[in-house]
């Protein structure tokens, strides 16, 4: 909306200019979202608290018993981070671009997925059943694979980071690979959201390192100096990265240990369902892999404890799954994993931005 107010001004007020550059509305993103979620916070909290108390309250099943004095700390807070990353992207965005609506499709239909279990959760603790929530992802997911596929004619090659020439052409099967990626990511960072502040700030690093390379993409000539494949307006998903930090910080205000809120199915469908799409469309599928190693290690973690223990008919490699359960009852303080996983995510988000020239 404010590219083409600019536009539109800038022969009249010559600061409009500005608003052209890609570079100056992401900066204009962060700010934007981190003072929508800062403001609105606050507000929301004092609702979700009441509700928590008339219901009862919740904690996660799958968490230490320690975790039981969080039950009244509200959750549904991705709403917040969701509402922010849409405004930011209908205000910042460019809206005659298939990129725009396709993004803010898929995060608002992920987060819908996750409100309504959460919702759900208010009164049933349970929440929907597993084959409900994965339907809803699955209708989502491919509803989004096909506006990319037949509506933005997006390239289905596969491209592997550190190799110059190096793809794979899916063809028709893209679709499946899209629908794939968008499920797992939200599961992944839907498992990593389990201590104060644990999943937010992966995914804010995650966002930049990614929507840094979506400014690359979208450049035709600094993807043809780094040798990536040039993409289409790939350079408006950084405004869409830039957007998500803002928000994680607004967040993280109110979530870091101790947390006064919680995201959320919401949140964590959302945002997961957001850095998958950041890495389609930037056709940097593959190396979000590197990005969003913390929710990879995370996922792959829940993944070895259930297969090891049906297969060994009830034994364990952890003590409890996600990993960051098993640091947790291992005697390791929460902030102390809390804060050794920030390190982690942010050293890789270096080492994705380095890929750029690793090739």
């Amino acid at each position: 909306m404010l590219y083409w107010l600019g536009l539109v001004l800038k022969s009249h007020i010559f600061l409009f200019n500005v608003l052209r550059y890609i570079t100056f509305r992401a900066l204009i993103a962060v700010i934007v979202s981190f003072l929508i979620t800062l403001v609105l916070s606050p507000i929301f909290m004092r609702k979700v608290t009441a509700l928590n108390r008339l219901y009862g309250g919740y904690v996660r099943e799958d968490t230490p018993e320690t975790h039981s004095k969080k039950k009244f700390v509200p959750s549904m807070g991705g709403l917040i981070i969701i509402l922010s990353l849409e405004l930011s992207s209908i205000l910042l965005m460019r809206l005659d671009i298939a990129q725009t609506w396709i993004m803010a499709f898929t995060v608002f239909g992920f987060a819908i997925v996750g409100f309504i279990d959460d919702f759900v959760k208010l009164k049933n603790k349970k929440g929907i059943s597993a084959r409900s929530k994965m339907l809803g992802q699955i209708i989502v997911s491919f509803v989004s694979a096909s506006l990319l596929y037949f509506v933005m004619h997006i390239d289905t090659h596969i491209y592997f980071p550190f190799f110059k020439s190096l793809k794979l052409d899916l063809g028709y099967f893209y679709i499946v690979f899209v629908m794939l990626i968008l499920i797992a990511t939200s599961n992944a960072v839907n498992l990593t959201d389990g201590l104060d502040g644990l999943a937010i700030v992966p995914a804010m690093t995650t966002a930049f390192a990614l929507g840094i390379i979506s400014y690359v993409a979208g450049n035709s000539i600094l993807a043809r100096y780094l040798e990536i494949h040039y993409v289409e307006n790939a350079g408006e998903l950084a405004i869409f990265g830039m957007a998500v930090v803002g928000a994680g910080l607004g967040f993280l205000w109110f979530n870091s240990f101790p947390a006064q809120m919680f995201m959320g199915d919401v949140g964590s469908l959302g945002l997961g369902a957001a850095l998958g799409m950041l890495a389609i469309m930037s056709k940097q599928e593959l190396t979000l892999i590197i990005a969003g190693g913390v929710f990879v290690v995370e996922a792959l973690s829940v993944i070895i404890q259930v297969s090891v223990f049906k297969i060994t008919k009830g034994k364990r490699v952890f003590k409890m799954a996600p990993i960051h359960h098993h640091f947790e009852l291992n005697g390791t303080p929460e902030p102390k994993i809390v804060v050794r996983i920030w390190i982690i995510s942010i050293l890789l988000a270096i080492f994705t931005i380095a890929t750029l020239k690793l090739r």
